[in-house]
């Protein structure tokens, strides 16, 4: 395998389907993040204060 210079592997296809492979994996994780997040909330899960609740309204008394 002959080194090649930076241009040509910029420009090269084995560059961009890394490129897009990584972006398509960060951008899943970020929307199943965010997916679930909203999913939990609307469902109302005891881990979550109310939605459009005050920060501290936690709904623990103690």
């Amino acid at each position: 395998m002959q080194p090649i210079g930076l241009g040509a592997h910029l420009t090269s296809s084995d560059f961009a389907v890394d490129v897009t492979e990584d972006w398509q994996s960060e951008y899943l994780q970020f929307f199943l993040y965010i997916f679930v997040t909203v999913w939990l909330l609307q469902r109302g899960s005891p881990e979550s204060k109310p939605v459009g609740a005050a920060h501290t309204a936690t709904g623990v008394e103690g």
